[in-house]
């Protein structure tokens, strides 16, 4: 099933304090991992481009690479991420083909040569947005990979759920806020989402979950920042301790019937998520719906 991009009959309208318009991201990365059919990720990132006016760039990375590890043990793969084999060449056309008829104008293709964090470490250096699949590694260190990749890339990154085959739309949009720098960029980021909501809450569990050395000086007001970008938001406030915050964001999203989930990936250490299960790894293994993450 393809995906549609809903819009809100009156869309937000977001504007910069001297009135200017806020750019969208014109560039959008979808990792492919099927051509026949084609991979939600690729569907959901030509129905952010149509209105959007995005270039997107689909990039498949052979299911034997992706379980690849590392962003500094391999030689620089560039210009290989950059020339397609030739026997890739009737997927570039269908990719082009099917970005025509979803009303894109720009659509590129790469067949990577490496794993999956190396691949959106180079293509995230002038990418905007990555859109790729939960389940985009295998079943066994699955978790681990995409972790991995979420943490080099430094990019937004929407993550869908596996299977996903359901209308795209950001009408409803909830914001997790802890008071880290990686909740400040993620939320940041999800502006152009924003855009097009018509309730934006903001979890804030900062009381409970943040740590103190996490915490940002000056002090960073989200309502604030939100509102100077046109988008009004409701403050909501919940009580969880760090092993809670993963399953209070779910609840929470489910009871709302949120269309989209904003938060910082890995505002705690690698190895402490790894001991101690933060909401990163919930959320990212549980989550029913689209969740923006960046680190």
């Amino acid at each position: 099933m393809s995906l549609r991009l809903r819009r809100s009959d009156e869309p937000r309208r977001v504007a910069t304090t001297r009135g200017e318009s806020r750019h969208f991201p014109a560039e959008i990365l979808a990792l492919v991992t099927s051509s026949g059919p084609w991979s939600p990720a690729v569907m959901a990132a030509f129905a952010l481009a149509k209105p959007w006016d995005s270039h997107v760039t689909g990039c498949f990375i052979d299911p034997a690479l992706r379980t690849m590890r590392g962003l500094d043990a391999e030689p620089s793969v560039l210009s290989l991420l950059l020339e397609p084999p030739r026997d890739t060449q009737g997927e570039a056309e269908a990719f082009a083909t099917l970005a025509r008829r979803c009303g894109v104008e720009g659509a590129s293709w790469i067949c990577a040569q490496t794993g999956l964090a190396r691949s959106m470490h180079q293509l995230g250096a002038w990418h905007d947005l990555i859109v790729l699949e939960r389940d985009i590694g295998d079943d066994d260190g699955g978790f681990e990979l995409l972790g991995e990749a979420l943490l080099g890339c430094r990019k937004p990154c929407l993550v869908l759920p596996p299977r996903w085959d359901k209308e795209l739309t950001f009408e409803r949009v909830l914001l997790a806020w802890n008071g880290s720098l990686e909740a400040v960029r993620a939320m940041h980021a999800a502006l152009p989402f924003l855009a097009m909501s018509r309730e934006v809450v903001l979890l804030d569990g900062a009381a409970a979950v943040l740590e103190d050395e996490g915490a940002i000086k000056p002090h960073f007001h989200p309502l604030e920042h939100l509102a100077r970008h046109g988008i009004a938001a409701t403050r909501r406030r919940i009580h969880a301790s760090a092993h809670e915050a993963g399953d209070a964001l779910l609840h929470e999203a489910k009871r709302m019937n949120a269309d989209l989930l904003v938060m910082g990936a890995y505002g705690r250490s690698r190895l402490r998520e790894r001991i101690l299960g933060g909401a990163t790894r919930r959320v990212l293994g549980q989550a029913s719906l689209p969740v923006l993450m960046q680190h």
